[in-house]
C-alpha cells in the first residue's frame, strides 16, 4: 500500500492469544506461529509436519498456536474431529489428540474418533459425552469467530506470525525465513 510503513504493515491482526483458552506449547517470551486449521484438510495436515519440522529445528525456541477453522462444506468430519481434539483437551491430551488426527486424516468417523480416545487412554465415556457438549461446540465456535473476525482467515491452513498474516508459503524453510525476519 502506498504510503504505508513496514511497521504498519506488520500490526497484528488477530485476536491475541490467550493462554487460559489456546492450545499452546513453547516458551512463552518466543515467536509464535498461530495456525487455523481443519484435521480434514490435506493442506493443514501438511503445515502441520513443516511445523513441527520448525519446531525442531529450532529446539523449543518457537511457540506454536492451534486454533480451529473446520471447513464444513468441503470437509464433513472437521468438526466431529475438531470436537475430539477439543475432548481430548478437557483430560489434558489436546496435542496428542491433534497429532493423532493428522496422522490418521482418512479416519475420522465416530467410531474412529471413539477408538483414538481408547488409544490415547482417555475416559472414553467422558470423551464421547464432552465431544457433544456445548462447552466444546462453544470452544470451537470462539475459533471460528476469531478466525472470521480478522478478516483475514478464509481456508485452511491459515497462518499467522507474531499475530500477522503469513501470506508466503507454508514450507519449514520458509517459515524459519520468516521467523528469522
Amino acid at each position: 500500500m502506498a504510503g504505508e510503513t513496514i511497521a504498519e504493515r506488520r500490526q497484528p491482526s488477530v485476536e491475541p492469544l490467550d493462554k487460559r483458552v489456546d492450545h499452546l506449547r513453547g516458551p512463552a517470551t518466543a515467536r509464535v506461529i498461530l495456525e487455523y486449521g481443519d484435521y480434514e484438510c490435506p493442506y493443514s495436515r501438511r503445515a502441520f509436519r513443516e511445523i513441527e519440522h520448525v519446531e525442531q529445528k529450532l529446539d523449543g525456541e518457537i511457540r506454536f498456536a492451534f486454533r480451529h477453522f473446520p471447513l464444513e462444506e468441503i470437509h464433513p468430519h472437521a468438526f466431529a474431529a475438531a470436537a475430539a481434539a477439543e475432548a481430548a483437551a478437557l483430560q489434558d491430551r489436546f496435542w496428542d489428540m491433534h497429532e493423532l488426527l493428522f496422522h490418521r486424516q482418512k479416519a475420522l468417523e465416530d467410531n474412529d474418533l471413539h477408538g483414538y480416545a481408547a488409544q490415547l487412554g482417555l475416559d472414553v465415556a467422558r470423551f464421547d459425552h464432552d465431544r457433544l457438549g456445548s462447552d466444546v461446540l462453544r470452544r470451537i465456535r470462539g475459533d471460528i469467530e476469531s478466525g472470521l473476525a480478522s478478516g483475514e482467515v478464509r481456508g485452511t491452513p491459515t497462518l499467522f506470525i507474531d499475530g500477522v498474516l503469513h501470506a508466503g508459503s507454508y514450507d519449514a524453510a520458509t517459515l524459519l525465513e520468516a521467523l528469522a525476519a
